[in-house]
Parts: structure tokens; sequence; C-alpha cells
């Protein structure tokens, strides 16, 4: 058991937005190229992500390492490492992310000896390990291979790990005071990891190669496709500008899952264009509304939203759900013309359409694109 400790003494004030850019090379059902829109959460201060297929093998971490701003080239050695640990003990690529973002919030990737009085305790190292609570000696802690061994193992023993939150995997680990900073280190966590690999890698165990999650895998970035298929029709396309969100045909009853962890905010049947709540039944073109539909809230406010469910959702609000569980089944209530989903992606914690933004470029940037290829 670690002691709750004080908030680390050196920590980044960042501004947290994403903004994806670039061609992403993915590998679900062969090399394919998708050109990435560009967006932003915020304009100063995002994190480019560019998740492509990653490299296989360990990180010369003597050799030139890409930079991340702000964190210069000692961080960066520093979360090399912590990465090749996670490679030679077979962690999945989100443990390197969910390690590095705690890292980030204990150390900024420094390698923290004594403090004097600004100590927190006996703490030490990248992860600010304690060696009265017996996480090793103090040469031991300071050791940045054996530091990250500790954690990792520690991590590898928390149920469902890889499902849950970043904050609830790295808190299991750390026992921190502050147990909801872990979070906000997500964004550049997953920037630093997919520099320094080429690509964030997929979270199931397999080669390091892939960077795309197939199926129900959950990528790198904690998130993963709602349901298997390809986009029909897009976000906001000309013959249909205020769609929102994009469509995803599928058989009723197909599963569909959350798209990361996160808490239901929202989750009911929505009004037809006349008021009425007739979700029971199958929905056609013009009728309005959303149908049964559940909205969850994830990390970095983004919110994500599944329309069209052939029955009441299985989840409710203010429930938290893992990433992957499953949250209902497709069906065609609403404003539909047959069984699909409707998914939207919203930014900033805006539910209305100003929030709205194209899921496409979003879900490719996590390593979890939509592909009939799943």
């Amino acid at each position: 058991m670690v002691f709750p400790r004080r908030r680390p003494v050196r920590r980044a004030t960042l501004a947290l937005g994403l903004t994806a850019v670039l061609a992403l090379l993915c590998c679900a059902g062969g090399a394919t190229a998708f050109v990435m829109t560009m967006y932003a959460v915020e304009e100063d201060n995002a994190y480019a992500l560019t998740l492509g297929c990653g490299t296989e093998g360990r990180i010369d971490v003597d050799g030139d390492l890409p930079l991340v701003p702000p964190y210069d080239a000692h961080q960066m050695r520093n979360a090399a490492i912590i990465i090749n640990v996670g490679i030679e003990l077979d962690v999945p690529p989100r443990g390197w992310v969910i390690a590095v973002a705690t890292a980030i919030q204990e150390s900024t990737l420094r390698n923290l000896g004594h403090l004097g009085t600004a100590n927190d305790h006996d703490s030490l190292g990248l992860f600010q390990q304690r060696p009265s609570m017996g996480w090793g000696t103090p040469q031991q802690v300071q050791d940045p291979v054996y530091a990250s061994t500790k954690f990792y193992e520690k991590l590898l023993t928390v149920p469902d790990w890889q499902n849950r939150p970043l904050t609830v995997a790295a808190q299991a680990v750390q026992v921190s005071a502050y147990p909801d900073a872990y979070a906000e280190h997500e964004p550049e966590a997953e920037a630093i990891v997919s520099a320094l690999t080429g690509g964030a890698g997929r979270a199931d165990g397999a080669s390091v190669d892939l960077s795309c999650a197939d199926g129900a895998d959950i990528a790198a970035s904690g998130w993963t496709a709602p349901i298997p298929g390809a986009v029909g029709s897009g976000f906001r396309t000309a013959s249909r500008p205020s769609h929102n969100g994009v469509d995803i045909g599928a058989k009723k009853e197909t599963p569909i899952r959350a798209a990361a962890a996160g808490k239901v905010i929202v989750s009911r049947c929505d009004p037809d264009n006349r008021g009425r709540l007739s979700c029971n039944v199958d929905g056609y073109p013009g009728k309005g509304g959303c149908g049964w539909f559940v909205d969850i809230l994830h990390a970095d406010d983004v919110i994500t939203r599944y329309c069209h469910m052939v029955r009441k959702p299985l989840v409710r609000k203010n429930d938290t759900v893992r990433a992957g569980e499953v949250i209902g089944y497709v069906g065609s209530s609403g404003n539909s013309s047959g069984p699909h989903l409707h998914f939207e992606v919203h930014l900033n914690r805006d539910r209305s359409s100003r929030g709205a933004i194209d899921p496409v470029p979003f879900m490719q940037a996590r390593g979890a694109p939509f592909t009939a290829d799943q």
C-alpha cells in the first residue's frame, strides 16, 4: 500500500487540446492511407497525434529521439525507457500510455532524487515510488528500468485495467491523493508514445507494429470502434449538411459498444418531430429524433452519441462504462430508413450541433477507425 501523496512538486502545465494532422497509415484489412481532416480542440499548444503502424522492437534510447514539446531529450529518453520495459514485459501498448501519463504527473518524466523539505515523504524517481512502502531501495527506485518494471507489475494485477479509464488504472497502482490528475496527461502521453513508436500500437497484446484496433480490440489510446462496419452516410455532406455524425449500416441486434470509458449522461427515447416517444417501433425518414439513444462523457470533455437503438439501452444515466462495454443493440428507431448506428462525437462537453465534429478523423487518430474489415 502506498500512502496518499501531495501533488508532485514539478508538474507540466499544458493546454490539453488535440489536433489531428497528416495522413495516417493503418493496418486493419491491409495498408490503406487515410487523409486526416484538420481540427482542433484548442488553438494553443495542441498535441498532434500521428498514429501510424508503429515500429517493431525496442526503441534506441541512445539515438536521436523525436521531441514532443515541451518535453526535452532527457524526458523523452525516460519515456522511451518506460516503453521499452513495457515491450520487454509484453505489456500491451495501452499500458505504455498509462505508465507515461503517470510518470508525467508524478515527475514530469524526470528521474527525481530527494527534494529536501519539498520532498513528499521518501518519494523518488520517475514514479515517485517510496522505499519505505516496499517499492525497493532508494537506488532501485531511481533506476528508470527498475521503477518502470515495478509499475507494470502492479498495473498487470489490476482487473480489467485496459478497459478502465486511465486515471482509474493509474490510481490503482499509485494510490495518490490526487487520483483525477492522471487523466489530464492522457493526450500528451498518447502523443509521446506515438512519436517514439511511430504509432501507439494495438492494446490487445499483439505485435507492436499494429496501431489500428480490430473488432472489439481496445487501441492504445483507450478507444474502440462502436460497431464493425464502414461509414455509409458521412458527416455534414453536401446532401445532408445538418447530419452531425456518421451512419454505419449493420444488422438489427448488432451489439453497440462504448467507444471509450466514461460516464453515461443521457439514456432515453428521443421524441420525434411531433413530440411522440415512439421508439419501440421502426422509424422512417423525416420522422425526426434519435430514437433510443445514449450519450457518454469521456476524458477531455469529449462526448459520444449512439442513436437508433432497437430497444431501451442497457445502460442508464450516471452509469460508468468501460471501453468496449455493450451499451445497446443496433435498430432503426427514430429518424431512420433502416437498421444502422448513427454515431456522433462532440467536443468541449457541448452536446449541441456546435460541438459536433467529424467522427472519422477523430476515431482514426485514436487507432480505432471505422472499417468493414474488422
